[in-house]
């Protein structure tokens, strides 16, 4: 549009070439229509047909060619200038002498050379298998004291004992061993299941209601390890006809509780179960 056109004013040998370029066109297009070619001066062809009083459409024509010759002019104008700006330096350079030897302007970047003289992969590789087998060291050692901590298999063998009750005899004692110590296993008479009821908690040194000593009533499985020093204590012995201690004079009952002596508590029950419902087997631990 006009309003876009630049200010040809400043560029008075643009507008000579504009000119000129628009009087050329001009006149072959009138030679044409005449019927002959001829070659014509484009000032004094402006002059005349000014002189000589063309019609308004000869005049609109020629304000027409003008514009678009003045805007042709103003883009190849601006062109150059870009084109100038962007070839300078080294694409002028190897324009004017060409060679197979390339060069690159590198003032403003820099350009990655064949292979990696850093030795950048190498590097990234050494410390990652560096921390990999850092990583893997570490799990070995955690897991290995994770595994000390825990028990061997000999000793979850000896977690628990299974104990066949099915040949101990009523008022018979069995002794078994579970984790390195000795356990009682006394399958008591219903006499002694009463009297042992039957006896005053407040009368004893440590407390405890032989209910709270036995699953079953029949069957009283004690820890055979005297409280006082460690000993092993004497079955159905002593003067309440339990365990005597004979190192120090304990006695204990029938439900393995402290009755005379220096020992300051009950003989241990361990934790165990029966099997079945028919009490024939017995599992401690």
């Amino acid at each position: 549009s006009p309003e876009n056109t630049p200010d040809i004013t400043a560029h008075p040998p643009m507008l000579r070439r504009s000119l000129t370029t628009l009087a050329g066109v001009a006149t072959r297009a009138q030679a044409a229509r005449a019927g002959a070619v001829a070659t014509l001066n484009a000032p004094s062809y402006f002059s005349n047909l000014a002189s000589s009083g063309a019609d308004v459409r000869d005049k609109s024509d020629r304000n027409t060619h003008s514009r678009l010759a003045v805007a042709s002019a103003w883009r190849g104008y601006a062109t150059d200038i870009a084109t100038t700006s962007a070839n300078s330096g080294a694409i002028t350079a190897a324009l004017k002498t060409p060679t197979a030897d390339i060069k690159y302007d590198e003032s403003n970047h820099t350009i990655d050379k064949p292979g990696d003289p850093s030795k950048r992969a190498f590097t990234y590789f050494v410390l990652t298998g560096g921390r990999v087998i850092y990583a893997s060291a570490l799990r070995l050692v955690v897991l290995k004291f994770l595994l000390s901590m825990s028990a061997t298999a000999d000793v979850l063998a000896l977690a628990s004992l299974e104990v066949d009750l099915s040949k101990v005899e009523i008022g018979q004692t069995v002794t078994v061993k579970w984790r390195g110590k000795p356990v009682f296993i006394r399958r008591r008479t219903p006499a002694e299941i009463e009297k042992e009821a039957a006896v005053s908690v407040g009368d004893l040194r440590d407390p405890q209601l032989d209910a709270d000593r036995a699953l079953n009533p029949e069957w009283l499985v004690v820890v055979g390890v005297c409280t006082h020093l460690g000993c092993v204590p004497i079955s159905n012995a002593g003067d309440y006809n339990g365990w005597f201690c004979p190192c120090h004079g304990s006695h204990y009952d029938a439900s393995g509780r402290i009755r005379k002596g220096p020992a300051p508590y009950n003989l241990e029950v361990p934790e165990y179960k029966f099997m079945d419902e028919t009490n024939q087997k017995m599992i401690v631990g």
